[in-house]
Order: C-alpha cells, then structure tokens, then sequence
C-alpha cells in the first residue's frame, strides 16, 4: 500500500533549473565542491580541482569572485585584523588574506572552459556589481550569494537582476534578514532561489549545525532549500538530504596536506566522491510513506512464520499443541489462526510438514 510523500519531501515544489539540471526534491541533491582559495595560487592546481571535482560526481564547481581592494581596504586599523583566536585566520589582515586567497580574474576563463569540457558547471560568487559584469560576460549559469553578503541588498538587486538561479547562504542571518534579501531578488524581478542553511564557523561542528531548519526554512520563505555545509566528513550532508536539501555544498581541495587559506575544512576527492554516492543513496530510501511490501520483497514473505502440522495425524484426529506450531516458512494459515485450529479434527490423513490450511478441517 503507498501514501503520502513524507515531510522531508513535503516542500515547496518549484522546480528551479540551473542550465539544463534541475534543482528540486524529485531530483538528488546538486552538488557543488566550493574551490574557493584551494588554488593555492597556481592555475594547473585550480584546473586539477576543476578534473577532481568532475571525477567525483560533482554537478558544479564553484569559484570566488573578487580582489582584495573590491572586498575590504588596506588599513591597519584593529578592525580590520582578525581577532577570533578560533578562526583558521586569527591575526591576518583582511586585505592580505583576501590577496592570498583571491582567483585572479584572468584564471576564470580558463576554469569556466574546463569544466564545461568535463560536462560539470561553472558557479562564481560575485562580491560587488563589477565581478557580476565580468562573471555575465563568462556566460555564468547561476550565482551564489555568500552568507556574509546576503545582508548586501545592492549586490543581491544587481545579481537578481541578471534573471539567472540565486543560491543564497543565510549562516548568521535572522529570518527578518533572509525575508528582506528574498524581497528584495523578487523584487528585482528574480524567483528563481535556493537558500542554503550555513553556519558561518570554518570548520563548524555538526552540532552547530542545526539542520532541522532546512525544512523550516522551505516553508517560511517558499524557497527551496538546501545545505552550505562546513562540517568535517558527509554525515550530516547526508542527513540533510533526509531532510529534504535540494542542494549541498562543500569546501573541495586536492589535498588537505598541501595546505592553504581554507584547506582544513575542505573535502578531498575520495571524500567528496563518498559525499555524492551516499547523498544519492539518502536521497532514494526517502521515498513515500508506504506500509506493506514493495514488489521486492515478494520472495522474502517465505521467512515469514505461519502454521504447520508438526506430526502425523490421521484422519479424524484432534489437533492439539503438540500438533501444530508457528514456524518458517510462510505457506500456512497466519499464526493469528493457531486458536482457532487447536481442538479440531482434521478430514483426511495429514503429513507431518503440511502447511495449515482450512481443507485439512472437518
């Protein structure tokens, strides 16, 4: 017997496509390795991520869009030295942080033809209206808002306003935030969301992930949803997809041992190849909500207990206890019947071994 979709699939149905993939529940998660500052500074190495992140199944690659000078401004002051002892960046400058790690704008031709030549797509996040320009002139398909920028309106209005896919990342956001960015794309004559759950620690431990917002999230915005995940490992990429994400991202490098700006919460290629084998493997047993057997079970209903008659009887004897058990296999009358059997007399001779049935009656 089937039924109803479950709740984890009970989200909003609109189906946003990037180019020719669609982005929705009746589909496995999309799933973007994040290149971001994993280059390390070499286009060879960038290229070879862009190659990795296709062997592993990856259905995007996702760069970063930006110079030091269009994310921050070189100054000494306190404020723009990071001061969380936490953070993999304590003690740098924004500026000389955001220069090490920035993909030089001359690399992102390059990268967005190699993965088209490896059938994978090429995202960027842009950072102000001049990376949108350069990114719409590349033919980029979708864009990503960070979380740090979705409270950014002018950027999200510029981007919205290109009429292609918008994930947007909501780490730290309130929901008055995530409300007024979503107006604010519509506004601007853009629909075409996913708003992807994040927590904006680098790496974030599953428990301050809080996942259980995706399908909240769905609901509150009408958006479909999805996972920005910074967590070590797939476990809870995985559980996200139970709880209906539509989209996973993940930091994706060569090899944490060759280190770089983001490369200790990135997943390497065996990982991320785990990451899309058992997304799809979470994304199929959600099913529908359904009791009974699935034709695949038909041959398993032998294992099931039913009645047999466990010695000799002759015809017209009584069946008693010792006559008649629940046993395996399953071509017998239901247990459920034993109490109606026990003190009946059977019609005709019965085998040891023959499944019960109402025939064997008198």
């Amino acid at each position: 017997m089937g039924g109803a979709k479950t709740g984890a699939r009970n989200l909003p149905e609109t189906c946003m496509k990037i180019a020719d993939r669609p982005i929705d529940a009746q589909h496995p998660p999309y799933l973007i390795a994040e290149m971001s500052a994993n280059h390390n500074g070499s286009l060879d190495r960038a290229l070879a991520i862009v190659d990795a992140a296709a062997d592993a199944g990856a259905d995007a690659i996702k760069l970063q869009t930006y110079t030091a000078d269009t994310m921050t401004l070189d100054c000494d002051d306190h404020g723009f030295v990071i001061q969380d002892r936490d953070s993999p960046w304590h003690g740098r400058h924004l500026h000389e942080l955001y220069n090490e790690a920035h993909l030089p704008w001359e690399w992102h031709r390059p990268i967005f033809e190699r993965a088209a030549e490896r059938s994978i797509h090429c995202l960027s996040s842009p950072f102000d209206a001049s990376a949108v320009d350069f990114l719409e002139g590349l033919g980029a398909p979708a864009y990503k808002i960070a979380s740090f920028e979705l409270v950014d309106l002018p950027l999200i209005r510029v981007v919205a306003a290109t009429g292609k896919p918008m994930i947007m990342s909501t780490g730290m956001a309130t929901p008055a935030e995530i409300d007024e960015a979503v107006r604010t794309a519509k506004a601007a004559g853009n629909d075409q969301i996913v708003l992807l759950k994040c927590t904006s620690t680098y790496p974030a431990t599953p428990a301050n992930t809080n996942i259980a917002t995706i399908p909240h999230l769905a609901a509150m915005t009408g958006c479909a949803a999805g996972l920005s995940d910074h967590t070590m490992g797939c476990g809870v990429a995985v559980a996200a997809t139970a709880l209906g994400a539509v989209l996973i991202e993940k930091h994706f490098t060569l090899s944490r041992a060759d280190g770089g700006v983001d490369s200790a919460f990135s997943m390497e290629p065996a990982e991320l190849a785990q990451l899309r084998e058992e997304t799809v493997r979470a994304w199929q047993a959600i099913g529908t909500v359904r009791y009974g057997d699935v034709a695949a079970e038909d041959s398993s209903r032998t294992f099931r207990r039913s009645l047999y008659i466990t010695r000799d009887l002759a015809a017209g004897s009584v069946i008693d206890e010792s006559a008649i058990r629940a046993i395996r296999p399953g071509f017998g009358l239901a247990p459920r019947h034993l109490d109606a059997l026990i003190g009946r007399r059977v019609s005709r001779d019965v085998a040891r071994g023959t499944p019960a049935s109402w025939d064997l009656i008198g």
